[in-house]
C-alpha cells in the first residue's frame, strides 16, 4: 500500500507535550487531519508547523469526534491516533506492506504504554490493543461515551508493530482524566439502565485493585505499578459514586 493513499486522523486537546512527537512520525501519508477541542495551550500552534489540516469543534465524546473526522478525510483507508501515541517504524513498514486485496477490513494495533516517565509492562496494560487502521467505508465508532471502539464489517487482523503510548506524564494529569472519564462512564452506566451503583461503588474498586496489582502483575512494575493500580481503582469508585448521584439526587433538583 502506498502511504499516500492513507489518511491519518489525530484528535487533540491541550496536547502540547505530545503532539510534536506524534506528528513527526507521519511524513509521507496522504493527509493528516487534526481535530482539536478548543485547546488552550500551544497545541494548534505546533500543529500549524506541519502539513496538516486542523479543525476545531466542541468535544462531545471521543467516538463522535472521530466519526465526524471520518467524514472529512479524502482516502478510503485511515489510521486514527490520539495525540499521546507515536507510531513505530515497524508499524509503518507493515502498513506499507499491506495488500488491500487481502480481504482484511481493519487491523488491531498493540500499545506499549508509559506511566509517569517509565514503561508499564503489567497491570493489564501489556494486553492493550486498539483497532485503528481500517477501511472507513466498512467501519465506524460506536457511540459509547467511554472505551469507544471501531465496529468493522469484515475480517480483522493484527499488526506486530506497536504504538508507543504516553497517556499520563504526571499524577495530576491522570486525576484530571479520571474526573472526566468517571463522569462519562457514570452517564453511560445510567443510560444503559445500570442498577445498584452503591453495591458497585463498594465492591468494584477493591476488585479492580486486586486484579491489576496481583492477578495482572502490577506488583512487578514497582512503585509506579502500585500508584497506577491505586489511582485506577479510585477512578472506578468515582464512576459509581457519580452514577449514584445521577440516579438519586439530580432528578430532585
Amino acid at each position: 500500500m502506498n502511504l499516500r493513499d492513507v489518511s491519518v486522523i489525530v484528535t487533540t486537546f491541550n496536547e502540547e507535550q505530545n503532539i510534536e512527537a506524534c506528528l513527526d512520525r507521519l511524513g509521507g501519508f496522504g493527509e493528516i487531519v487534526v481535530v482539536d477541542s478548543f485547546s488552550t495551550d500551544r497545541t494548534l500552534e505546533i500543529v500549524r508547523r506541519y502539513p496538516a489540516v486542523a479543525y476545531v469543534r466542541p468535544y462531545e465524546s471521543a467516538a463522535r469526534q472521530k466519526n465526524w473526522a471520518l467524514e472529512k478525510v479524502r482516502h478510503r483507508w485511515v489510521l486514527i491516533l490520539d495525540a499521546d501515541e507515536v507510531m513505530s517504524d515497524e508499524l509503518r513498514r507493515e502498513i506499507e506492506a499491506f495488500d488491500e486485496s487481502s480481504g482484511v477490513s481493519g487491523f488491531w494495533i498493540r500499545r506499549a504504554s508509559h506511566y509517569i516517565g517509565a514503561p508499564i509492562r503489567h497491570c493489564g496494560w501489556q494486553r492493550d490493543k486498539v483497532l485503528r487502521f481500517f477501511d472507513r467505508t466498512r467501519g465506524r465508532y460506536d457511540e459509547a461515551e467511554v472505551h469507544e471502539e471501531v465496529e468493522v464489517r469484515g475480517n480483522t487482523s493484527m499488526f506486530h508493530g506497536k504504538l508507543a503510548h504516553y497517556p499520563y506524564r504526571r499524577i495530576e494529569q491522570h486525576l484530571e482524566k479520571i474526573e472526566a472519564y468517571s463522569s462519562r462512564g457514570a452517564r453511560e452506566f445510567v443510560r444503559r439502565g445500570g442498577k445498584s451503583p452503591v453495591f458497585h461503588m463498594i465492591v468494584r474498586p477493591p476488585l479492580r485493585l486486586l486484579r491489576m496489582y496481583v492477578m495482572q502483575g502490577g506488583i512487578l512494575d514497582g512503585r509506579r505499578g502500585l500508584l497506577l493500580c491505586l489511582v485506577s481503582s479510585y477512578g472506578v469508585f468515582l464512576k459509581y459514586a457519580k452514577a449514584w448521584e445521577y440516579i438519586k439526587c439530580r432528578p430532585e433538583r
